[in-house]
């Protein structure tokens, strides 16, 4: 049971992600929070707070705990195949840790330790450990690359945490690291220059069309009829029960009956996304339906430009420049978008500044900006929580409709 929480996302040599790093507003530097029995019936009654499947999806998830908690509150609810233990900064452990850890052990879970230090590999603790992770910004490179085999020929699996640039992954994946944690994958990559392909032109038209004050049904069966292949993604998306849970949609006309203009204007939108970039990891989508859901639970809160769903539309294209390796300028140059999408998009409206804030600070677990943000929009902050957590749970239900259908990213 969790209402205040962040995710980060720990991805593969691939770029899939791997596991979520889960931080706890309520617990010790990030850990495992230890609540109050009316705390948590108090959350329980009034937050809808998540589990960790609603977080993680079919993703694993790294905790933290404290060691007074792993030696003598250690829950026993958590599912050891999707529950990665994690201690953070291991020196010197007592013996009370070293049998709580081995208890653990025994119960099914792995363990992962946060170690700036590179811990020694005569340490009682070391055979206890299946993964390590390292801040790379934090640890001596020359200390970093001197003890990887040591961790590999044990079998350990080893985490680079703070992995913020597309070289620093290219680094650390040359290097031997198994997982990396950090945004770099929501960062443009350098590259040469260049347009948007032809055959991505009718993706680029539907963008536009969701972005209209009206609607007109037939410029968007004509675009759609050009690509069999979004005809049927299209009702692929719409039929997906985190999205519509009552109809069983056919066409798009029968899609407008049910769903009506707005939330057809979203899926349009949401479409040409998923299917603009074809070698970016599916995560990078991922945070843009979040943000999509999030920012469209604020505007209708608000008030704020509800038809079209500017809203909506912000929060999906806010990595656009991610997605193409370009600058946003550069992008929204070539993109039938209107003038409000566009200035929000450049930084340009405080009220969607206000929203993309608050984003960052979820995604990076800065709770002093989330309060900041609350006074700034004057929501209460734990209504905050309850509508990012429901975008969460969005998110994983559109993304499970995506990922059979999204191709494997090209790793450079």
């Amino acid at each position: 049971m969790f209402a205040f929480i962040a995710r980060q996302p720990i991805l593969d040599r691939e770029k899939d992600v791997f596991a979520y790093e889960l931080l706890f507003r309520d617990g010790k530097g990030g850990a495992y929070p230890e609540l109050e029995p009316e705390k948590a019936k108090y959350i329980a009654q009034h937050f809808h707070p998540l589990g960790l499947d609603d977080i993680s999806g079919e993703k694993q998830s790294f905790i933290h705990f404290n060691p007074d908690t792993l030696i003598s509150r250690f829950p026993t609810s958590l599912n050891p195949e999707s529950v990665i233990v994690q201690l953070n900064e291991p020196n010197a452990p007592t013996p009370g840790l070293l049998e709580a850890c081995t208890h653990i052990k025994d119960l099914g879970f792995k363990l992962a330790i946060d170690d700036p230090l590179m811990l020694s590999g005569k340490q009682d603790i070391f055979s206890l450990i299946d993964i390590v992770k390292v801040d790379v910004t934090r640890t001596n490179y020359d200390l970093i690359e001197k003890n990887i085999p040591r961790y590999i020929d044990s079998n350990i699996k080893l985490v680079a945490e703070q992995v913020n640039t597309h070289e620093d992954f290219d680094s650390c994946r040359s290097l031997g690291f198994d997982f990396f944690q950090g945004y770099f994958f929501a960062m443009p990559e350098a590259r040469i220059q260049r347009h948007l392909p032809a055959s991505k032109m009718n993706l680029v038209d539907l963008m536009g069309e969701s972005a209209r004050s009206d609607f007109n049904l037939n410029r968007i069966n004509q675009i759609i009829e050009r690509d069999a292949a979004l005809s049927f993604l299209l009702l692929k998306f719409i039929n997906n029960p985190a999205i519509n849970k009552r109809y069983k949609i056919t066409s798009l006309k029968h899609a407008l009956t049910y769903m009506g203009e707005v939330e057809i204007k979203k899926f349009i939108a949401l479409l040409s996304l998923a299917n603009l970039s074809d070698d970016k990891p599916l995560e990078l989508i991922h945070m843009s339906l979040v943000r999509a859901k999030f920012f469209d639970l604020l505007s209708q809160q608000r008030g704020v430009h509800l038809n079209p769903p500017i809203g909506f539309l912000i929060g999906l294209f806010s990595l656009l420049d991610a997605l193409l390796d370009q600058d946003m300028p550069d992008v929204l140059k070539q993109l039938p978008l209107t003038d409000e999408v566009n200035d929000a998009l450049l930084g340009k409206s405080d009220e969607f500044n206000s929203y993309i804030s608050l984003s960052r600070a979820f995604e990076g677990a800065l709770w002093m900006n989330i309060i900041k943000q609350s006074k700034a929009l004057d929501f209460d902050q734990k209504q905050l929580h309850m509508m990012y957590n429901q975008a969460i749970q969005w998110g994983n239900g559109v993304r499970s409709t995506i990922s059979a259908y999204f191709p494997k990213p090209v790793i450079r």
